[in-house]
């Protein structure tokens, strides 16, 4: 369908439809490539974590126009936006929302953090937990600087909790800040507590502002422990540590991690952009094209 019939169409179906603005010229451009896009309407089918031999179907109608319209322009992999299209309308995110988890690459993110859960957690919860953690977090809300101190970065977590929440994916439950657990008549505070409803475990979180050292991760394993003892219940699967740093060596935490009998994870953190900047840039990335 050229141009010249789409503006022909679009004339048409304006004065048989007056009290109807959906036809607008580039309307009916995007109603076009979703068509070309999803020639099995209403579902589309990809394969099933990659495999080429199983596959998944998932409803097109789960998620708004809107969502649609973007997903078309900035996610070309059908596989990619299949998965946005899911977590999209579990986790009930909007437009903006969904924009700001495809600018910081969520899909390629996603399961990928340094782990040991494969040797620390029976094969159904290591599997889970590892869906669950992410290689790197995108915490742009907080607007920092790249030399923001350990204490500014935990205080704004805490006081955009939704927002962190939010970057960590669906389960996650705020237990508390600077949790105090008693260990032999000494009071030590873990930076992040959190409760998984879907792992149903709880989530420690220490947070460093620096680089990776060896050391954080004993300490983390400690912090592990001592929810095992002080606040799991038989009904509670294993506690699970995760470290997030600045950056990260990868081999570095490989071997601070070998012989570690806690189920434990390190990743990063991004503090480059600002959210606003973030969907402003996405928003007249939009624009631009449809002047094209």
């Amino acid at each position: 369908m050229g141009s010249k019939v789409i503006d022909l169409l679009a004339s048409d179906l304006a004065k048989n439809f007056p009290d109807n603005s959906g036809f607008s010229v580039r309307n009916l451009k995007y109603m076009r490539a979703f068509a070309k896009a999803y020639p099995q309407f209403p579902i589309v089918q990809v394969p099933l974590a990659h495999s080429k031999n199983k596959f998944v179907q998932v409803p097109l109608a789960q998620i708004t126009w809107y969502h649609h319209i973007s997903l078309l322009s900035k996610v070309k992999d059908t596989t990619k936006r299949a998965y946005y299209i899911t977590e999209s309308a579990k986790n009930e995110w909007s437009r903006d929302v969904m924009l700001l988890h495809i600018q910081s690459k969520l899909y390629e993110r996603e399961g990928k953090a340094l782990n040991n859960f494969e040797h620390t957690l029976p094969d159904y919860q290591s599997d889970l937990a590892k869906s669950v953690l992410k290689d790197r977090y995108n915490f742009d809300f907080l607007m920092l600087s790249r030399k923001a101190k350990e204490m500014e970065i935990e205080n704004l977590l805490t006081q955009k909790i939704a927002d962190f929440l939010l970057d960590l994916g669906r389960g996650f439950a705020f237990v508390g800040r600077q949790y105090k657990v008693e260990v032999d008549e000494t009071d030590y505070k873990i930076d992040l507590l959190f409760y998984h409803t879907i792992l149903h475990a709880y989530v420690v979180i220490e947070l460093k502002a620096g680089e990776f050292l060896p050391e954080y991760v004993s300490k983390l394993n400690f912090y592990i422990s001592a929810i095992d003892d002080k606040l799991k219940t038989p009904a509670d699967e294993p506690t699970i540590g995760l470290l997030l740093c600045a950056s990260k060596s990868k081999v570095k935490v490989e071997y601070a991690m070998r012989g570690m009998s806690k189920p434990l994870g390190v990743a990063s953190y991004e503090l480059e952009k600002l959210v606003k900047e973030n969907i402003e840039k996405l928003d007249k990335s939009d624009s631009e094209k449809q002047q094209k």
